[in-house]
């Protein structure tokens, strides 16, 4: 410990600074990859994306029957169970 402390603290800071730049000697700082990581993480995401299934068609008839069905079921629960409570118009 020369001068006060000066010389011990100069080697820390030189340590430090040695400790950062072999670190920084590993790491590739080269862009020419045609991805990024975050255009990996968006591609993840589209290819895993759900998608719902198609929704099947119906005329009105059939729109008018169900509807007419849901009702009597909804009219005729005489024990107040409402499993759909005729919701399912």
């Amino acid at each position: 410990m020369t001068t006060g402390g000066r010389s011990d603290s100069f080697d820390d800071d030189e340590l430090i600074k040695a400790e950062f730049d072999s670190m920084v000697e590993g790491l590739s700082l080269d862009e020419s990859a045609p991805t990024t990581y975050l255009d990996e993480l968006e591609k993840f995401e589209d290819l895993n994306r759900f998608t719902p299934p198609p929704i099947a068609k119906r005329g009105i008839r059939e729109q008018i029957q169900d509807a007419r069905k849901s009702f009597k079921k909804w009219k005729n629960n005489r024990q107040s169970y409402n499993p759909e409570d005729g919701s399912a118009i």
